[in-house]
């Protein structure tokens, strides 16, 4: 079989088509201006909804999450679960070696017993075998404080005598005081024995091994990893084995029955916002799929995003089938105001002149310029909440881009 090359025709159909409409366009145009009417692209004004919508990208992240990070350097012992296993609240996920941890709370726990004991000897007054030693010299020094005031009183009467010297009785009366000095010495050293700096020392350092203690105990808690609730296990970095750095990522659980969107809105676009209003997710890889809810947090400040300055938006939203996963990113459409049955037309057919709103209306092929209100605003339509009727043929521009008047005669042309 011979292959027979197209033809220029068969080769440029379409280009052909488009001119040969433009050309009966224009050649129409020219002969409604011969007659005196413009051609004008008409269309009516309909009921339907309108929106008005602001868009915007986000992130999706769990409404309940839980992440845990390496409390210290270790190697990761055991991994029990998989990425997409659904845990139990208490289920052990993974295990750190801990005998570093274990070491070193043997270790601060008897400081803090050695703490504690010196703690109550401070408030004791001494050891135990201070107390008795104290107890035991108090016994000697009060004997002999009596025997000191005995030989005083025989030492005065020989005086009396003339037995005794006035020095002999001056020796007996110091013995007697150094005796009562010691008495008094060795009972202080019951209640008073040791100094508010050092008292304060005692109890700080008292303190300081307890919280080490406690420290250690919560480093090897910490190494034993368990879900603190139900959910899935959704992020998995380490494997057996491996080497895990103070702070690293261990793993990500999360209750998938609830997401959270988090996007950021134009400054200029913030005063339309407000809580409760309709919030519209979609996601590039589940086509045809949307997820909704309400705004739950409006910007209460504004901050710098690259070359934008934005506003942080957040609302929850149910996934019970669990298929929005988290991180990923998704198109945000908030619904600041939404009509089901509001009068439209194009955005094009609404012309501002001296700070009103007009339609040009075609009456008997005439234009009659009508005021109205407008309302809502979506990206194509504008809502008109008064000022002309459902079915009216309006004009939205002249085919050869001429402006519009009042009482001029148009030809329409429908869109």
């Amino acid at each position: 079989m011979v292959h027979k090359e197209p033809t220029f025709l068969e080769r440029n159909r379409l280009f052909m088509g488009v001119a040969g409409a433009i050309l009966a366009l224009l050649l129409f145009s020219g002969w409604v201006m011969r007659r005196g009417a413009i051609a004008v692209r008409s269309e009516k004004v309909v009921r339907e909804q309108i929106a008005s919508v602001i868009s915007t990208n986000g992130k999706i992240e769990p409404v309940r999450n839980f992440e845990a990070h390496a409390p210290a350097p270790a190697i990761v012992k055991r991994v029990l679960v998989r990425e997409g296993d659904q845990v139990k609240a208490g289920q052990l996920l993974l295990e750190l070696d801990d005998i570093e941890a274990r070491a070193n709370a043997a270790k601060s726990l008897a400081q803090v017993r050695a703490a504690e004991s010196d703690l109550h000897s401070l408030r004791s007054g001494g050891t135990q075998e201070e107390l008795l030693t104290n107890r035991s010299n108090l016994v000697k020094a009060q004997a002999e404080k009596e025997a000191a005031d005995r030989n005083l009183l025989a030492t005065v009467r020989l005086q009396q005598n003339g037995a005794a010297s006035p020095a002999e009785v001056e020796e007996a009366r110091n013995r007697a005081k150094r005796a009562e000095a010691e008495i008094g010495l060795l009972k202080s050293r019951q209640t008073s024995r040791f100094s508010d700096p050092e008292r304060q020392k005692v109890e700080a350092y008292a303190a300081q091994t307890r919280a080490e203690y406690e420290a250690a105990r919560q480093l090897i808690s910490n190494s034993h990893v368990r879900a603190p609730f139900a959910g899935t296990v959704y992020h998995l970095p380490v494997k057996p084995g491996a080497y895990a750095s103070a702070g690293e990522l261990l793993v990500q659980v999360a209750n998938l029955d609830s997401m959270l969107v988090r996007a950021f809105v134009d400054e200029p676009e913030i005063g339309k916002l407000a809580k409760g209003e309709k919030i519209e997710v979609t996601w590039d890889a589940l086509p045809g799929r949307t997820w909704s809810g309400s705004l739950s947090r409006v910007p209460t400040a504004v901050s710098t995003l690259g070359p934008r300055t934005v506003g942080e938006i957040t609302s929850a939203m149910a996934n019970d089938d669990h298929r929005l996963l988290p991180n990923v990113n998704v198109s945000v459409s908030v619904i600041t105001a939404r009509h089901e049955s509001a009068l439209t037309v194009s955005r094009e057919a609404v012309h501002d002149l001296a700070g009103k709103h007009v339609l040009y209306e075609i009456v008997d092929n005439k234009i009659a310029m009508r005021e109205v209100q407008t309302g809502t605003s979506s990206l194509t339509r504008v809502e008109i909440v008064s000022g002309i009727s459902e079915g009216t043929s309006i004009a939205m521009g002249a085919v050869n881009a001429q402006s519009l008047r009042n009482g001029m005669e148009v030809k329409a042309v429908e869109r």
